[in-house]
């Protein structure tokens, strides 16, 4: 059993994720290989994101479930690229904007 299992663990793949978040894009997150190593990033981005603050370091793996991006793609961007790029679903906004009232007006006393 313990052979099997041990099996299984090296059969399946994972890489360490490190994950920032720029002070300019709302609710957008980096992933890259190594913490603080963002060599392999283009300046357009880095300018693009402003200052990168820390948030985690994830082991990633196929299994694994992330809350806003799909783990395989997010893996094969860092092996492509050297980052992922996580941005929010624009479609969540729009829908949140409807549920806001069109204006905040005044009640009348």
């Amino acid at each position: 059993m313990l052979n099997q299992l041990l099996k299984l663990n090296k059969s399946v793949k994972t890489m360490q994720a490190v994950i920032y978040k720029g002070n300019k894009k709302l609710d957008s997150y980096l992933y890259i290989e190594s913490k603080d190593d963002f060599s392999r990033l283009p300046e357009v981005l880095l300018s693009m994101m402003g200052r990168l603050d820390y948030v985690m370091t994830l082991e990633l793996n196929k299994k694994r479930k992330l809350a806003q991006a799909d783990v395989q793609q997010v893996m094969r961007a860092l092996e492509q690229d050297g980052f992922y790029l996580q941005i929010p679903d624009t479609s969540e906004y729009l829908a949140l904007a409807r549920k806001l009232p069109a204006s905040n007006a005044i009640p009348k006393l």
